[in-house]
């Protein structure tokens, strides 16, 4: 779970321009881990992208990353 925290925090940070404001939290419901990741609201179009497309591209990383760990994975975007 925590390698996951860190792939998206990697992710996140290397999108935003001040990445020491990104925050990333885990929680667990069996074998489903939620990544809440927060980002300041003036950088969420930086980690969501144009329709989304930023966003979705992480989410299937992070999918394909717990997925190799037999365990699955959801993403949570907040300002």
């Amino acid at each position: 779970m925590e390698e996951l925290e860190r792939l998206v925090e990697y992710m996140a940070c290397n999108l935003v321009d001040d990445p020491e404001a990104v925050k990333v939290e885990s929680s667990n419901r069996g074998q489903m881990v939620i990544i809440h990741l927060s980002v300041p609201e003036d950088e969420m179009g930086k980690v969501i992208g144009r329709q989304g497309r930023i966003a979705r591209s992480m989410r299937t990383l992070l999918n394909t990353a717990a997925s190799r760990r037999g365990m699955r994975a959801s993403l949570d975007i907040d300002d």
